[in-house]
């Protein structure tokens, strides 16, 4: 067994071990749908990093910085990471104050509605199914790519891997694994960047080299590539997405049900907001790095096929071995820390927001547990059975929330006029619309120009189908009185010590944000604009002579 091969193995062990660890700890459904709601700040920020890092952006956005649209990559992340402050004060604390076992279980208890919890639950049942399939490919690209396994056994062996530790453990070892996960993904990123770097030349040398990189034109402009043979004919056009993108999955992070449910197993609100700023903060440098070891690895070979697999090829020839096979798990860890996730909401959503489950928390386990292992094997079943397609699964299954949940969950905690009948229309038009224009769109039948994104269309028909509906109904005294019991602060909330924990989070922010400001002016603006310069005067020259 060869160096990659072990540390793959012993990684999973270590999940395993893990979420072994966390199951005996496993008591009542508290524990295992929200972790006992008890989770502090680290283990909050662990599982929102790890959750959303999955395999789409240590294998398809990585492909697409290293392709030549890299900084589009870094521009919607930039815009999305304010999905987390934003979510976190406008929605995940009141969420948090509902004390509900899933986010379907919260909109079923504000708007006193069995229908809407039902839907809700089945949005996340076809939405996640489908990102989990995904990220099963995902990871099983890696692990046959590394290894002499056939994609078969790796699909097998990958679902294994994600569903024993996540069955048996539920939430507890999930956030455990998933914070473990981020720590090791994390850590290597920032280690291979600088051995990428370092085999390149060096920092101001790749940059340099990047600006006049002549198979990849304008790699590294601020708009990345454009023109006739790529996605966008024009920067403007290239910006515009990348601005919808980014504010769709803004809308993701914040109420989305594998980011906004990580709300729910915190300690406290103060952990909420905390930890939404350390995951603004670490995302974005986070994708930072692997944006530019991405780009820089076209100075090595421009040439790599498929285009998904640059780190990988990375790992094995531009950084030392142990580090490369570290990247390779932390690849791994990435995917494995989201298929969790991704598993576990689905089985709660379909046992207890779907399903009418006998009482009892004994009987209530024991039947989550058996649905989460049968919406298990339908994924591996369509995993073995279907051609592959990452990219646009992950594409699809992400925003589908922004436009279906992204209205209604901030009008349920800010609107006084929202009705029942106009949160669960709102919710169905815009996963309808979404849906439906995915499907045309994917299948070739129309190709919807930017302007026209399905995310964008599908959370507008959600707005105006919201707001429509509502008009014609009445919000019941039991609706209002839950709204305004959600915006009455919990007394344990105000402790002057917390607040002042709690306030030095923004701080470090705004700083961080200024610092890396100055850095990427000072190693990626500056001198790149240097070499175009020099390049431009030296081309006058020549034709002048």
């Amino acid at each position: 067994m060869d160096s990659f091969s072990l540390a793959m193995v012993l990684s999973v062990c270590v999940y395993l071990g893990t979420g072994w660890y966390a199951g005996r700890k496993v008591r009542h459904l508290d524990d295992y749908y929200v972790a006992g709601r008890n989770a502090p700040t680290l283990l909050i920020l662990g599982t929102l990093i790890a959750s959303f890092m999955s395999t789409n952006g240590f294998i398809g956005e990585a492909g697409m910085s290293y392709s030549g649209h890299g900084p589009l990559i870094v521009i919607m992340t930039g815009v999305n990471c304010i999905g987390y402050i934003v979510g976190a004060l406008f929605f995940g604390r009141y969420l948090r104050r509902s004390r509900a076992l899933t986010v379907p279980a919260f909109f079923g208890a504000r708007f006193k509605s069995r229908r809407i919890q039902s839907l809700a639950g089945l949005s996340i049942v076809v939405g996640l199914s489908g990102y989990l399939l995904a990220v099963t490919w995902g990871v099983a690209l890696v692990l046959a790519q590394m290894t002499v396994l056939s994609e078969p056994v790796a699909i097998i062996l990958v679902w294994l891997s994600y569903t024993l530790f996540t069955l048996y453990s539920g939430s507890k070892g999930v956030i455990l694994t998933d914070t473990l996960m981020f720590l090791l993904f994390s850590s290597v990123a920032v280690l291979a960047l600088a051995f990428i770097v370092s085999a390149n030349g060096g920092w101001f040398a790749s940059i340099e080299a990047l600006a006049l990189f002549e198979p990849k034109p304008d790699l590294i402009a601020w708009h990345g590539m454009v023109g006739p043979d790529t996605n966008w004919d024009t920067p403007g056009e290239a910006l515009l997405w990348a601005l919808i993108l980014g504010v769709a999955w803004g809308i993701v992070v914040a109420v989305s049900p594998w980011q906004s449910s990580r709300y729910l197993m915190a300690r406290s609100e103060h952990v909420v907001i905390r930890s939404a700023c350390g995951a603004a903060m670490t995302m974005l440098l986070l994708y930072l790095v692997t944006t530019f070891s991405a780009i820089v690895v076209n100075l090595a070979n421009p040439d790599i096929q498929p285009s998904e697999s640059v780190l990988i090829w990375a790992a094995m020839n531009q950084v030392p071995t142990l580090v490369g096979a570290l990247l390779v798990c932390g690849i791994l860890a990435a995917g494995l820390s989201s298929a969790s996730t991704f598993l576990s909401l689905v089985g709660f959503s379909m046992s207890n927001d779907i399903l009418k489950l006998p009482q009892g928390d004994k009987i209530q386990l024991r039947v989550t547990r058996l649905t989460m292992l049968v919406i298990g094997i339908v994924v591996i079943t369509l995993a073995l059975a279907l051609p592959s397609n990452i990219f646009w699964i992950t594409y699809f299954a992400g925003p589908l929330f922004a436009s279906s949940w992204g209205a209604v969950a901030f009008m349920s905690i800010w609107s006084r006029r929202i009705t029942e009948g106009g949160a669960f229309w709102g919710m169905a038009a815009g996963f309808g619309v979404n849906v439906a224009m995915n499907v045309l769109s994917i299948t070739g039948i129309v190709d919807w120009p930017v302007v026209m994104d399905p995310i964008l269309v599908g959370g507008l028909a959600s707005l105006i189908t919201v707001l429509t509906v509502s008009r014609l109904g009445t919000v019941t005294s039991a609706e209002r009185d839950y709204r305004e019991a959600l915006h009455r602060t919990p007394v344990d909330e105000n402790n002057p010590s917390d607040i002042r924990q709690t306030l030095i989070w923004p701080k470090a922010m705004v700083v961080a944000g200024l610092a890396t400001i100055a850095v990427l002016y000072l190693f990626y603006a500056r001198p790149y604009a240097e070499a175009r310069a020099a390049a431009d005067t030296l081309e006058v020259s020549r034709h002048g002579g």
